[in-house]
């Protein structure tokens, strides 16, 4: 992950990856987390609200860049497929949450000084997702 320059450009923001910051991909990679297991195409469809082809084009981008695993499989005699984290991309994950997070913090912050307040508090939810533990 990129490292945010401090006193060059503190709100540049390098660590937003690109591929995950889409609104689908985000969506899915946030349904994968809280699935460590995997989930089935299907789920992710409705999770998501995509239609086939543009779930299986961000599947394919997100394959392509190691963050996730795509399983294609039979089930009662029926084409499967199913997705999951992988380690890699899990790991990702929790790097731009964390860049994420201080975008959140930092702009709250600047409307709480614009409103007269000292600070913004705030919800660690890379810390919440690592609880959930490793993908399998």
């Amino acid at each position: 992950m990129a490292k945010i320059d401090q006193n060059g450009a503190p709100f540049s923001y390098d660590g937003l990856d690109r591929v995950i910051h889409e609104k689908a991909r985000l969506g899915l990679m946030t349904s994968l987390m809280a699935h460590p297991k995997g989930l089935a195409f299907a789920d992710l469809k409705q999770l998501c609200g995509l239609t086939d082809g543009n779930l299986s084009r961000h599947l394919q981008v997100l394959q392509e860049a190691g963050l996730i695993e795509v399983i294609k499989g039979y089930e009662a005699n029926r084409p499967h497929t199913s997705c999951r984290l992988t380690k890699s991309g899990r790991r990702r994950f929790l790097d731009y949450l964390s860049v994420l997070e201080r975008l959140v913090r930092d702009a709250a912050k600047a409307a709480g000084k614009s409103a007269g307040k000292d600070d913004a508090g705030g919800v660690d939810l890379t810390l919440a997702l690592a609880r959930r533990g490793p993908a399998s």
